[in-house]
């Protein structure tokens, strides 16, 4: 599986920098992954779509529906298990547009809380680490 994290800009806070470089070190143990940051102008939308053209396609919005960490870590198994790639796009200050809004196969919220884009970035790492991990029978500390 490969999964590829779209987001509008690109983190700023030094601090945000380090933990994402840190997360995608660790997710590459366990999955094919790679970050793109997508320069907001007049093609973004074009630029996003067609980076995740055959892609399930995961919105990142405040509106989506939540997970636990062990129903990710199965929504991943299971995406796996069928042979998809995934697509995780998180968007600009003003959210998503329609078109790739409606372009989404899944609407995820990581929370009702509203984050700044560097710390959703580097909070959408983790989250996807700690899943892999309890995908890879590691020991999770709620079980």
């Amino acid at each position: 599986m490969k999964m590829t994290i779209l987001t509008v800009g690109s983190p700023n806070l030094s601090f945000a920098k380090q933990g994402i470089a840190e997360y995608l070190k660790r997710i590459s143990r366990f999955a094919d992954v790679e970050m793109v940051h997508v320069k907001e102008d007049k093609k973004t939308t074009e630029k996003i779509l067609k980076l995740c053209d055959k892609k399930f396609v995961v919105l990142l919005d405040e509106n989506g529906k939540s997970f636990s960490s062990q129903k990710l870590a199965n929504f991943l198994e299971q995406k796996k298990n069928q042979s998809q790639n995934l697509c995780f796009i998180i968007g600009g200050p003003d959210g998503h547009v329609s078109g790739i809004r409606n372009r989404a196969d899944y609407v995820w919220s990581m929370s009702e809380l509203t984050f700044p884009h560097d710390v959703a970035m580097m909070l959408l790492m983790e989250t996807l680490y700690r899943s892999l991990l309890i995908s890879a029978g590691h020991p999770y500390h709620r079980e």
